[in-house]
């Protein structure tokens, strides 16, 4: 899957779940804390690329992301292994609740970094000019993070944001061809091939436009369920 696919994927899949997340004792998700998670969990659906130099999160900070994307690469064993199985999902959403730990500072400063994979993602900057983007990225990046820190987000859900996004890069990537090594490290890689070809057809003209639909209506839901179940069924009657 390309990296718009994943990012908007994420943003869908969190989408989905405020429902659920809000039926905890955990936290109760209001507006700001859907949209902050929203981002967080469509950057986190491009961690599990992070193995792949070519890919969009390794030139979103340029020669640092780029360094780290050939450091894991190196690690993990090539494309598609460690990063692209359960065990890095349970992995990046544990990690994830240790840096909340730590502190308010390094939770900002990774919250920082989804945002900008995010961004990356969904192309938010200026066509074939990548130093363009690049400050684009980091002027919008900075507006989010004050914003999201003026409204008092407390990013309570992030290791489940995290989670989530790398669970769906998987499942994403696991309806190509290629598949993943869902039980690494066992190489038996898991597919339903659905989508032919990364970039293709199908993923341009099929899945993000179901996609984008998808997220709009959920989105949708996740702020407002009450007007929603209300036009669901003036729509239904």
């Amino acid at each position: 899957m390309m990296g718009h696919t994943h990012a908007l994927s994420g943003a869908v899949a969190w989408f989905a779940a405020v429902p659920l997340i809000g039926m905890t004792d955990m936290t109760a998700l209001r507006l700001p804390d859907i949209a902050a998670g929203a981002l967080v969990c469509g950057g986190a659906a491009l961690l599990p690329d992070i193995d792949h130099p070519s890919a969009t999160i390794a030139h979103t900070y340029g020669p640092i992301t780029h360094v780290l994307s050939r450091g894991v690469n190196a690690i993990s064993g090539g494309h598609r292994h460690m990063t692209h199985s359960l065990f890095f999902v349970v992995l990046a959403a544990g990690l994830t609740e240790g840096i909340a730990m730590l502190s308010d500072i390094a939770v900002q400063v990774f919250v920082g970094l989804l945002i900008g994979f995010a961004l990356r993602g969904l192309a938010i900057g200026v066509p074939r000019r990548r130093i363009g983007s690049a400050i684009v990225n980091a002027m919008v990046n900075a507006g989010l993070l004050g914003g999201f820190a003026l409204l008092d987000v407390r990013y309570m859900w992030i290791g489940i944001a995290v989670g989530l996004g790398c669970l769906v890069h998987l499942i994403g990537d696991c309806i190509t061809t290629e598949g993943c090594p869902l039980l690494w490290p066992s190489l038996a890689n898991f597919t339903v091939p659905i989508v032919p070809r990364t970039g293709g057809r199908v993923e341009r003209f099929l899945v993000t436009p179901l996609l984008m639909l998808a997220g709009a209506v959920l989105a949708y839901y996740a702020a407002f369920p009450y007007a929603a179940q209300h036009t669901f069924l003036r729509l239904m009657s």
